[in-house]
């Protein structure tokens, strides 16, 4: 069988987030065998598992809505519970991995919720979010998505020759961090599993400095720009030449430059050829046909708008297709591990007693009774939408099987190409459709509540099918150091929850600072895309020429790839890193592409196909630190609506950047060559 390829930029976008390191075999004994039993599931990890949920999720919202793009934050995390874990004398390797599981549930359903939960702003539905409602969407959808992994672990995790690329790579970081080795650097074989963190003293401090370091200039950097307003934030030309209209622009954004460098050049380069398709292409040859648009003079101004009413929806034809093309081809692989998977739970379970502490799942009983508990708030949530039970109860149906289904499908997919990869976009849209289409039947094209009730059901499967790629990944690095599953599983639901109180507050100062769904603010392009197509499935009606076009180059990008895959080459065209490309301000997609191009020069220099270590952690640093600082300029817009001494604008020195762009394109630069040198060198251990 051919392995599909990523779909989506995490979509993240992103793209695949790949294996620094050497793989292990999946046959290889677990770092601490099944015979040791070590403090797993203890308060602090507890504690720290929530603090980083609710800081990375934060972040990665930021992110999403900026971008368009999410990525995993699992070493990050690593790294981070590792440094306060140094604190602690009693703490081990596999606390550490609890704290990271935690942590990384919250990023991943930060991605699910904003692109889908904004949609219901930007049709209407509500003028600012709910947060009872967000809150109780994003966490049943997130413990179903746990709850729906369960019965695949030992299927994607333990038979099925899957890479699981995060898993392995945060299994590395852990055991650097926290295996004590001798001088040949092999593990000491006289209980390396008692010793504290601090295995390698040096790597640690090292990969510590740098997560620090770049969080401080990444966050130092937006202060300037969005707080002091030192510089614009971006930097754009245009004119007319030839009968139309031609605009190109950067974004100056540390964040964007590490997400292309995350992702790599291959995705990093199809997402900036989605931005040329709509931009360089689509929008002079739509304007050389049509004109300007009414009441535009500006050629910036004027691309702007045809790409807003016009363009930008060759990006949900072709996201439509991809999406749906990616469902048909792991229809087969998915029914065969739903189906090994429940068969290897049943079989081993009257042995349950004689299981080795690293085969305990939980108990497939609660998870049956959980997943039925998780419908109640769920069909409530729906009820006070529709008021009509019978189509409430269709809408709870639709959540739990497409759910189901769609979690199956990000967790096959996280093992393929990594849970960035997986295509969450993609599902989400192909569940609206569907949802639309039923709930269009059922309720009439006049339906207010249709758009609404359809985004609902989507969000619900998002936030589930986003946690379940990302509970795949911890739980092969749990199996690879020996965790104990049911503890990570645990550890999951916490991270889930304390993401999902946070969730609705965090929209809300993201929208009062920045706006969602804006041209100037966050584009938020996946929640965008939801709106519109829920909306024009119930009768505003949708630009449907654009759609088709976009879904025929999608169906090009298809053929494309698939020809590429005969020809074993490594370079592919999945398709909806493309899509998000026609669906961001081609400023992003310009910057995001430099970021592939440093990652590219860095392997390039160390003769190998990844770049070194400390690059990774010094552009998530960077993305953290500029969302962190970006969520809290937020602050002062709302301590103003209580005390007259707090304005959204109290640190600016400027109204308006005296020399525009062109102070951040320095430092955007200084920033680049800062982390090429980082990437391109490998530290030795000395």
């Amino acid at each position: 069988m051919s392995q599909p390829t990523s779909d989506d930029p995490r979509d993240t976008t992103t793209a695949p987030l790949k294996a620094r390191f050497l793989s292990p075999s999946p046959d290889d004994q677990p770092v601490i065998p099944a015979s040791t039993s070590l403090p797993e599931l203890t308060v602090k990890a507890i504690f720290l598992g929530i603090l980083l949920s609710v800081v990375l999720s934060g972040a990665n919202a930021y992110l999403g809505l900026f971008a368009g793009m999410t990525v995993s934050a699992s070493i990050p995390a690593a790294v981070m519970s590792m440094a306060v874990l140094r604190a602690f004398k009693q703490s081990n390797i596999l606390e550490n991995n609890l704290v990271q599981t935690s942590a990384s549930a919250g990023e991943s359903l930060a991605a699910g919720v904003i692109f889908t939960i904004p949609a219901l702003v930007l049709i209407g539905w509500w003028e600012t979010f709910d947060y009872w409602q967000v809150t109780a969407i994003a966490a049943v959808g997130g413990i179903v998505g746990v709850l729906f992994t369960i019965p695949l672990r030992r299927a994607l995790v333990v038979e099925a020759k899957l890479l699981f690329p995060e898993g392995i790579a945060t299994a590395e970081v852990l055991k650097t961090g926290g295996a004590v080795r001798d001088a040949s650097g092999k593990m000491q074989e006289q209980h390396p599993e008692l010793a504290s963190i601090g295995g390698s003293e040096q790597m640690q401090r090292r990969s510590i400095r740098a997560l620090a370091t770049a969080g401080l200039v990444g966050g130092g950097t937006k202060f300037a720009e969005a707080g002091m307003k030192l510089w614009s934030g971006t930097l754009e030309v245009g004119g007319s030449a030839f009968g139309t209209i031609w605009v190109m622009g950067i974004n100056l954004s540390p964040a964007l430059i590490s997400v292309g460098y995350i992702v790599g050049l291959n995705i990093a380069t199809l997402v900036f050829t989605g931005g040329v398709i709509a931009w360089l292409i689509a929008i002079p040859i739509y304007v050389g046909m049509n004109g300007l648009p009414d009441g535009t003079t500006d050629a910036i101004a004027a691309a702007g708008n045809v790409w807003n009413t016009q363009i930008r929806y060759l990006g949900v034809g072709a996201m439509v297709v991809g999406g749906l093309w990616a469902l048909i081809n792991l229809l087969g692989p998915v029914k065969r591990g739903i189906a090994s998977g429940f068969a290897a739970y049943s079989s081993s379970n009257p042995d349950a007693g004689s299981l080795p502490r690293t085969e305990l799942d939980m108990n497939m009983k609660w998870v049956l009774v959980c997943t039925g508990l998780s419908v109640i708030p769920i069909f409530a949530v729906y009820q006070i939408i529709v008021q009509q039970v019978a189509v409430s109860l269709t809408m709870a149906a639709i959540m739990l099987i497409a759910g189901f289904f769609f979690a199956a499908v990000a967790g096959y997919m996280a093992g393929l190409v990594g849970s960035s990869n997986n295509p969450i976009s993609g599902v989400t849209i192909a569940t609206l459709l569907f949802t639309s289409l039923l709930l269009l039947a059922l309720l009439g094209t006049d339906s207010a509540v249709g758009p609404a009730a359809a985004i609902f059901v989507g969000a619900v499967v998002a936030c589930a099918a986003a946690i379940s790629g990302d509970t795949m990944q911890d739980l092969k690095a749990g199996y690879i150091l020996g965790a104990t599953p049911w503890r990570q599983q645990v550890a999951e639901f916490v991270g889930v929850i304390a993401a999902a109180f946070v969730m609705s507050p965090v929209l809300f100062l993201l929208q009062e600072r920045y706006g969602i769904g804006t041209a100037d603010g966050l584009a938020a392009p996946q929640a965008t895309l939801m709106a519109s197509v829920a909306t024009g499935v119930f009768g505003s009606g949708l630009p449907w020429t654009m759609v088709q076009i976009g879904g025929v180059i999608a169906v090009l990008l298809i053929i494309l790839d698939k020809t590429l895959e005969a020809r074993g080459a490594e370079f592919r065209t999945p398709v909806l890193a493309v899509a998000v490309g026609i669906y961001l301000p081609i400023e992003l997609s310009s910057s995001i592409f430099i970021g592939g191009i440093i990652a590219w020069i860095a392997s390039r220099r160390l003769g190998r196909r990844e770049p070194a270590q400390t690059g990774l952690l010094f552009a998530s640093g960077l993305i953290t630190g500029e969302a962190l600082v970006g969520i809290l300029l937020a602050l002062p817009i709302v301590l103003g609506q209580v005390s007259s001494v707090f304005s959204g604008d109290m640190f600016e020195v400027f109204s308006i950047a005296p020399l525009g762009g062109w102070p951040g394109l320095v430092v955007l630069a200084g920033i680049a060559y800062w982390l090429l040198n980082l990437a391109s060198q490998e530290p030795s251990e000395n």
